[in-house]
C-alpha cells in the first residue's frame, strides 16, 4: 500500500538564493532599529490590545485638534514618531506572522511525510533482517536503538515504537 504524501514542493537554488538575499535584505533595514526584549520584559511591557489601540488612536486625535491641551511633559514629537513607526511596522509584523506560519505549516508537513517514510524503511529493515538479508540485520540494529523506550515490564517483549 502506497504512503499518502501530504505535500511535495522544492526550491530551486535560484530560489533559495533569492529568499536567503531578502532576509538579508530585511535583516539590514532592521539592524539598529529592533529591539529583543526578554521574556520577562515582554510581560512587563505586554502587548497593546485592540481596545487600547482605540484609546492611543482617540488620544492621538484629540492631541492634533487640540494641541493645548496636550501636556507639557509629553514630548509629542516622540508620540507621533512612535505612532507613526508603529504604524508602519504593524502590516509587516503581519505579512512577516503569516509568512512564518506558512513556512512552518509546511515544514510540518514535510515533517509528517520524512518521518512516516522512515518508519516504513525502518519496518522494512526489520523484516529483511529477520529474512536474513545480507547487510539488513546491521541497519536494523542500528536504527532499533533509536525505538527503544524504557519499559520496566518485560524485558523480553520487543518494545519498538514503529511496530
Amino acid at each position: 500500500m502506497a504512503l499518502e504524501n501530504l505535500i511535495s514542493v522544492t526550491f530551486t537554488q535560484e530560489e533559495l538564493t533569492r529568499l536567503t538575499e531578502g532576509m538579508q535584505m530585511i535583516k539590514e533595514v532592521l539592524a539598529d532599529k529592533t529591539v529583543n526584549l526578554t521574556p520577562d520584559q515582554r510581560g512587563q511591557y505586554g502587548r497593546i490590545a485592540n481596545q487600547n489601540k482605540l484609546i492611543v488612536d482617540k488620544a492621538k486625535n484629540y492631541m492634533e485638534q487640540h494641541p493645548s491641551w496636550v501636556p507639557r511633559f509629553l514630548d509629542k514629537e516622540e508620540f507621533d514618531r512612535d505612532y507613526t513607526t508603529r504604524n508602519q511596522i504593524e502590516s509587516h509584523v503581519q505579512q512577516l506572522q503569516n509568512l512564518s506560519q506558512q513556512l512552518v505549516d509546511t515544514k510540518t508537513l514535510l515533517d509528517h511525510d520524512n518521518y512516516t517514510n522512515a518508519l516504513s524503511f525502518y519496518r522494512m529493515m526489520r523484516f529483511l533482517a529477520g529474512e536474513n538479508e545480507p547487510g539488513a540485520k546491521t541497519v536494523y540494529q542500528d536504527m532499533k536503538v533509536l525505538f527503544k523506550r524504557n519499559v520496566t515490564s518485560d524485558p523480553a517483549i520487543d518494545d519498538d515504537r514503529a511496530e
